[in-house]
């Protein structure tokens, strides 16, 4: 099968709770993006998602950008109203991703507040074990993103899914072919992880990629530690950070990935505000020239 640059794209996240999304997306397009990441936060609301895939279907219109994955991010796993507001939606997403042109729904898996991390278990097998299963009638995949959103093994309150030890026991709980990974770097280096032997060990898992990146501030780390007043890591846009994105892009490509990589934005120090698609364009043209320039290289023996 002839692979191309263009097996992977380079795209962005697009909110739909609160934006005209349509209009965003039109908006933006002009920038180059090639993908987009139409998502919730929490909660879909009053949105109704069959026209909002018309929408965007329109906005697209013949520029070849197509949606990588729909997301929703919150806690499906407990029982407040927005708990089941999540819930509803990643049953409502995935049941429509295909109006969207896409087969993956991304977002946490959700934890027990306050819990360590293992006592989550058995309610994600419950949960998740059901909306794989749902997924899997529709040919849909599940993508869980690996950010630990201020939570560690002892406790959290919105994703277990942060670290690859969490990883191999949540895909031990449910063994569900569709049941992958929205991966990022930059949450591997905010636990001082090296990212890109987790490619090599979980490349058939990555379904979605964020492209968002983090810069490690060593010389803070040697003055104050990791839990003194000085934060010890920034959260960069791609670009600006310390991942080597060529490699990882290589490293994705040999582990058969194709889909994705989009922007995560709203988070660099530097770049946001009135600077924030300033960023993002950087980033996009960055990343563009990391895949043109990733070398298919051999797996380290």
């Amino acid at each position: 099968m002839t692979r191309s640059l263009h097996d992977i794209r380079i795209g962005t996240m697009v909110r739909c709770n609160s934006v005209d999304t349509a209009s965003y997306v039109r908006q933006i397009l002009p920038h180059g993006f090639e993908s987009i990441q139409p998502y919730f936060w929490q909660t879909i609301g009053a949105t109704d998602v069959k026209r909002l895939a018309a929408e965007l279907k329109e906005a697209i219109g013949n520029s070849g950008v197509v949606v990588g994955a729909l997301g929703m991010f919150g806690n499906p796993l407990e029982d407040g109203d927005l708990d089941h507001q999540t819930l509803a939606g990643w049953e409502t997403l995935i049941d429509n991703a295909h109006l969207f042109g896409t087969d993956v729904v991304a977002g946490f898996t959700g934890r027990i507040r306050g819990r360590p991390l293992t006592e989550s278990l058995p309610r994600f097998k419950d949960v998740w074990g059901r909306l794989a299963a749902r997924a899997a009638d529709r040919g849909v995949r599940i993508a869980f993103e690996n950010c630990a959103m201020d939570g560690n093994w002892a406790r959290g309150d919105w994703n277990i899914a942060h670290n690859p030890d969490a990883w191999e026991m949540m895909f031990n709980e449910v063994p569900a072919d569709n049941l992958g990974l929205e991966w990022e770097p930059c949450h591997q280096l905010v636990y001082l992880i090296d990212p890109l032997p987790q490619i090599r060990k979980w490349g058939p898992k990555i379904f979605h990629v964020h492209g968002k990146d983090a810069t490690v501030r060593w010389d803070v780390i040697r003055e104050h530690g990791i839990f003194g007043k000085v934060p010890f890591v920034q959260m960069r846009t791609p670009g600006f950070g310390d991942s080597d994105w060529s490699r990882i892009i290589s490293e994705l490509r040999l582990a058969g990935f194709r889909g994705s990589i989009d922007i995560e934005g709203w988070h660099d120090p530097v770049y946001r505000e009135e600077l924030e698609m300033t960023g993002q364009v950087r980033a996009l043209n960055f990343l563009r020239d990391c895949r043109g320039g990733a070398i298919f290289i051999d797996n380290p023996s």
